[in-house]
């Protein structure tokens, strides 16, 4: 599969992900579009790892390029496990003291 539908892909998420931020107020959908855009930024640095042993394995059977940027992506994604545990708790945290989870009436 060509790189430019992986950036594509990417791309759609990334932008689904800054519009859903910029126009809810849902404190969960917004927390749910940054997930969607790290998502997206692992997306493209797992095709471009792919795209680099590559190019790599071509000039040299016994590479590993590439795998430093997988290793990235295993923990940015464990980084966004604990992000995802540590802001659910806090939403539910102001859910329970102010019974709303809109970002507008929290930020009074």
């Amino acid at each position: 599969m060509p790189i430019h539908y992986y950036i594509i892909i990417a791309l759609a998420l990334f932008s689904i992900g800054i519009v859903g931020v910029l126009t809810r107020r849902n404190a969960i959908i917004v927390f749910m579009c940054v997930e969607l855009m790290l998502n997206a930024v692992n997306l493209l640095l797992v095709a471009f790892s792919k795209v680099q042993y590559n190019l790599a394995y071509t000039n040299n059977k016994a590479t590993t390029a590439g795998a430093e940027a997988q290793l990235f992506v295993f923990f940015i994604m464990v980084v966004a496990a604990a992000e995802v545990s540590v802001g659910l708790a806090i939403i539910v945290m102001m859910y329970r003291n102010v019974h709303s989870v809109d970002i507008n009436f929290l930020n009074r």
